[in-house]
């Protein structure tokens, strides 16, 4: 190969890479839209003991949809779209689904459809982790933390939805 070739490859790869950063905030994007007064809102129900702070959700899922974001870049320079069509649909699946959960929760208070999307939410991830494993097993690493996260939003989804009925309906 030639030094322009593996320039062009390399360009290629961080291109890749910025690609599905920007997919993956542009998803954390719509749902923080309907997140605008989340903070104010989640600090007036009442809670669980073992809630988190407000402050905790922002650092947190930043973290997350970075190692996202990379995830899918790893699977995607192991054949591309065409030849990962179905973990790119778990993928893309999941993210909607993530971005869905605050307008459900935050914008229009409805807990228990909240409730369900953390549930198929949680079971397309655990979809993308092994379809992401199958490709590249430190992909499919990647999105443990994230299946744990939700596996723990899920419960205190649940919890709040059940402490405040009048809000959450």
């Amino acid at each position: 190969m030639t030094q322009l070739t593996l320039n062009k490859a390399k360009q290629t790869q961080i291109l890749g890479l910025i690609i599905w950063l920007l997919i993956c905030f542009a998803a954390a994007a719509v749902g923080s839209i309907a997140s605008v007064q989340a903070k104010s809102f989640y600090s007036q129900l009442s809670q669980p003991a073992w809630a988190p702070p407000p402050s905790l959700f922002g650092p947190v899922w930043t973290v997350l949809f970075t190692m996202m974001a990379i995830a899918a870049w790893l699977v995607w320079r192991r054949g591309g779209l065409r030849s990962n069509r179905t973990a790119f649909s778990f993928f893309l699946g999941q993210l909607v689904l993530n971005a869905l959960w605050s307008w459900l929760f935050f914008a229009w208070r409805l807990g228990a459809l909240a409730l369900a999307d953390t549930v198929l939410l949680w079971f397309l991830i655990l979809a993308t982790l092994v379809s992401f494993w199958l490709v590249r097993p430190l992909a499919g690493a990647l999105l443990i933390p994230y299946l744990l996260w939700v596996s723990f939003a899920s419960a205190l989804n649940y919890s709040l939805w059940r402490l405040n009925p009048r809000v959450l309906g």
